[in-house]
């Protein structure tokens, strides 16, 4: 049986660790909520949870449609076993509608639905401010080879294909999501977590905001709108 070792990274929201396992190490989804690349942190019970359950539970939807993840199971309410990925510095955005950054950046209206839908590449740094990037410079810079990057947007906008179709068939538009990758034995694998913390979503009718702009922009129940976007999808938190 694997067992827990040694603190290998603390991120804003997740501690990894190490395993007995080279080739698996163990994801711990504290209740730390950030915002503002970490400027702003609070604790919020109960969200470790319901985003370790919501991610397993999303990461076996894409499973289940062929895209490869770094899950290989539950094990506790805050705890999930992955595979050791040599992580890609480089995240995927897809939007389908317009919302934050897209809209201070051009001036566009909130909500304008977008066809087809926007790919962006973010060199992952806080200390940056997570700046945008394109194919190019991550080449250049060697933060990923182009076969590499044809490969994150192609699984990028599978999930994309996926995922909407999930979250409108419970009555929620997918807004936009970001998605981080890394490399298992030479393989390009979906790695990290998808959740309400790291993607927008909507009511399909009120465009109630059901996501992490609840904290970011100060509007409160964000741990009830994690849970309802969970109880819709039919996550099992309890």
């Amino acid at each position: 049986m694997v067992q827990k070792t040694t603190e290998l990274y603390r991120g804003k929201a997740k501690t990894v660790y190490n395993t007995t396992d080279d080739n698996l190490l163990i994801l711990h989804f504290r209740n730390d909520t950030s915002a503002f690349d970490g400027e702003r942190i609070e604790q919020l019970d109960r969200k470790g949870m319901i985003n370790n359950k919501f991610n397993y539970f999303i990461m076996q939807k894409l499973e289940q449609a062929g895209i490869a993840t770094q899950v290989e199971a539950l094990l506790a309410d805050d705890e999930v076993l992955v595979k050791k990925l040599a992580m890609i510095p480089v995240e995927c955005v897809v939007r389908n509608y317009a919302a934050g950054s897209l809209v201070r950046r051009l001036g566009i209206t909130e909500g304008l639905a977008l066809t087809p839908a926007t790919f962006e590449l973010f060199l992952k740094d806080d200390a940056l401010h997570d700046p945008m990037v394109n194919e190019s410079l991550a080449e250049t810079f060697g933060w990923a080879t182009a076969p590499q990057l044809a490969e994150m947007k192609r699984i990028t906008f599978k999930a994309n294909e996926i995922l909407q179709a999930l979250f409108d068939d419970a009555g929620m538009l997918l807004v936009d999501f970001k998605l981080e990758f890394g490399v298992f034995n030479g393989a390009v694998v979906l790695g990290d977590e998808f959740s309400p913390d790291g993607c927008r979503l909507w009511d399909k009718v009120t465009r109630k905001k059901l996501d992490k702009d609840r904290f970011r922009q100060g509007l409160g129940g964000v741990v009830e709108a994690y849970e309802e976007v969970a109880n819709r999808l039919g996550v099992k938190l309890d």
